[in-house]
């Protein structure tokens, strides 16, 4: 079954009143997850925004069917072994519904602004390798963990209370490089996320990342395939075009993006499960735009989230 989400921009004019409201519609209208990003703010104007983990513990504990998680948040901000007690925490929280998305980092602006280090590529690619292997070790080994990384190190530390699930949350690594981050899937990873990717570059790198999991050894099935992208949504026709006509920033056509009316919509999401994607996050800007969220439901989800009868997609 094909499930699709919602993914919200956390540092884009996000209140505690605005993601209430969000979770609770995203459960009430049929969505199957709600993401969200890790950043204190991308591009002036700065604009409110909720802590990322504050607000997932939050979801933990007044949703009641929805997986939720980070979208990505940057081994920069954390220190490895405080992430992963935070995500085992609130993934027992919420019985097992958090995906833990984990990244390299990205936006030089926050670092600077909020006394962040900000390194070069090179070695935040090496903090996010020391990241993955402290998290996985933590996660799966009972036993005292001692590793000594390049950035992160452990000496004899044990991950308590051992997480609720058997390997603890599910990691999730986005992006779409080919040399350094589909490895790291095939190596740490239970989800691969595309980032605005056409329907033919998420085929093209879907392929690739089902040959690599089988040259090491892998079971392709073992990693979800998902896609992250905007919806510019309209139910009809005019309405779509008003709000491409207020939105100066898009040049259509798009196939990195989602824009359409019903039907258009279900084509673009059908060819990208052609592609291989199995979980939609759907980029929501307008956090105010629940009836809009609500007619993109009703239009858009049953034809995706049938029951898995061999009728739905």
């Amino acid at each position: 079954m094909t499930q699709i989400g919602l993914m919200v921009e956390g540092q884009a004019g996000l209140t505690w009143a605005r993601w209430q409201r969000l979770l609770q519609a995203a459960e009430d209208f049929g969505f199957q997850c709600v993401f969200r990003s890790d950043h204190f703010t991308i591009a002036p104007p700065d604009q409110e925004s909720l802590e990322a983990w504050v607000s997932l513990t939050y979801a933990a504990s007044h949703t009641h069917r929805l997986e939720f998680g980070s979208l990505v948040s940057p081994v920069t901000f954390r220190h490895p072994a405080l992430l992963v007690r935070m995500a085992t925490a609130v993934d027992d929280l919420s019985q097992g519904r958090l995906v833990l998305g984990l990244g390299a980092g990205w936006n030089e602006r926050e670092h600077q602004q909020f006394g962040v280090p900000f390194y070069d590529v090179k070695t935040r690619r090496e903090m996010f390798v020391d990241a993955l292997e402290i998290t996985t070790r933590l996660l799966q080994q009972d036993s005292p963990v001692s590793y000594v990384g390049k950035h992160f190190s452990l000496d004899g530390a044990v991950l308590l209370s051992r997480p609720g699930r058997p390997k603890g949350p599910s990691i999730l690594i986005g992006g779409n490089g080919v040399k350094h981050t589909l490895l790291l899937v095939v190596t740490y990873a239970d989800e691969w996320n595309g980032v605005f990717l056409s329907s033919a570059d998420y085929k093209e790198r879907n392929t690739l990342l089902t040959d690599l999991l089988q040259q090491s050894g892998r079971d392709p099935q073992g990693v979800k395939r998902s896609l992250m992208t905007e919806i510019v949504w309209g139910e009809t026709e005019a309405k779509l075009q008003a709000r491409i006509a207020g939105r100066p920033d898009l040049k259509l056509p798009d196939p990195n993006r989602i824009i359409g009316t019903p039907a258009q919509v279900i084509d673009q999401i059908g060819a990208y499960v052609d592609a291989g994607a199995e979980r939609f996050m759907l980029q929501w800007l307008d956090l105010d735009d629940l009836a809009g969220l609500e007619s993109l439901a009703h239009h858009i989800l049953p034809v995706f989230h049938r029951n898995t009868d061999g009728e739905g997609k």
